[in-house]
């Protein structure tokens, strides 16, 4: 099993030896790739006996496998991050970070880059707190020591959002691992995902998982778990975003049952052993040679 374009080449160069089957698996959408990296990639995949992709969409242009299944991320219930916690602690911990968990929070789960907009999640929290002036906004990312582009992007959102003492942008670097960020996804009363591209985007299953509204980007993956006023809503700008957001906070048993119904949604199509059960079945095609 080959996951995305960093090492497709392996089996080219390696060849079959130590494995009867090869798999590429695509983690990202190649449905519209730039035409002068595909011609010289595409040949890559296409020696591969299999091919899985997150959505049909996602499959470039001419790729071909003799085994094509269309497989879902999953998120796995028992992880730190996923499990059960209660929600004192919960509490606990989101206030260790200076925000108070009596007065109404937005949060992010993401990468500080351009494609979730962390800037846009921001204009759509000042017009929301135009009417619940006490809201909150907390930015929860993960950042890398090597990664310039992740901190360039990270400051001009920290000057974005200027002195503004209820706007929280934590990482890694500050403690935020993955029990404090299902902290944040529990406690929160509204979760954003306000992606302009997105391949799936976990974060929004973790966050329905928990029971909480997702207002997300109608872009990608997205889709696939933010039923648009059933689980959350799709939003294609900041006013709409604000707009969602604040209807959800001014009715909170509308937001009860948006979350509920997440819950189930990924319950039912997006836990990991779905996921496993995805697998074994191509695997059942491979090893029968259908």
């Amino acid at each position: 099993m080959v996951h995305d374009p960093q090492p497709a080449g392996l089996l080219h160069y390696h060849g079959h030896a130590g494995g009867r089957h090869w798999v590429w698996r695509c983690h990202i959408d190649t449905s519209h790739p730039n035409p002068a990296f595909w011609s010289f990639f595409a040949p890559y995949i296409s020696e591969y006996e299999a091919g899985i992709f997150t959505m049909r969409e996602y499959v470039g242009p001419g790729a071909q496998f003799r085994h094509l299944a269309i497989i879902a991320p999953t998120i796995d219930p028992l992880s730190p991050k996923n499990a059960p916690l209660p929600i004192e602690q919960a509490r606990e911990i989101v206030a260790r970070f200076g925000l108070d968990p009596r007065r109404p929070i937005l949060t992010q789960v993401s990468r500080f880059d351009p494609w979730k907009d962390p800037l846009g999640v921001i204009d759509a929290y000042r017009l929301v707190k135009a009417h619940v002036p006490g809201v909150q906004l907390a930015l929860v990312g993960s950042m890398a020591s090597d990664d310039p582009e992740g901190w360039y992007y990270l400051d001009r959102t920290s000057r974005h959002a200027g002195q503004d003492p209820d706007i929280y942008i934590l990482h890694n670097f500050h403690g935020v691992g993955n029990v404090e960020v299902g902290a944040f996804q529990a406690v929160s009363d509204v979760v954003i995902q306000k992606s302009t591209r997105e391949g799936f985007g976990l974060v929004v299953a973790e966050a329905l998982w928990k029971g909480k509204p997702v207002i997300g980007g109608n872009v990608g993956g997205i889709p696939l778990q933010v039923i648009d006023g059933e689980t959350g809503y799709l939003v294609s700008s900041v006013e709409e975003c604000a707009e969602k957001a604040l209807y959800l906070l001014q009715h909170p048993n509308e937001a009860r049952r948006m979350g509920e119904a997440g819950r189930q949604h990924v319950r039912h199509h997006f836990l990991s052993t779905r996921h496993l059960a995805d697998y074994l079945r191509l695997f059942q095609r491979l090893s029968q040679g259908r």
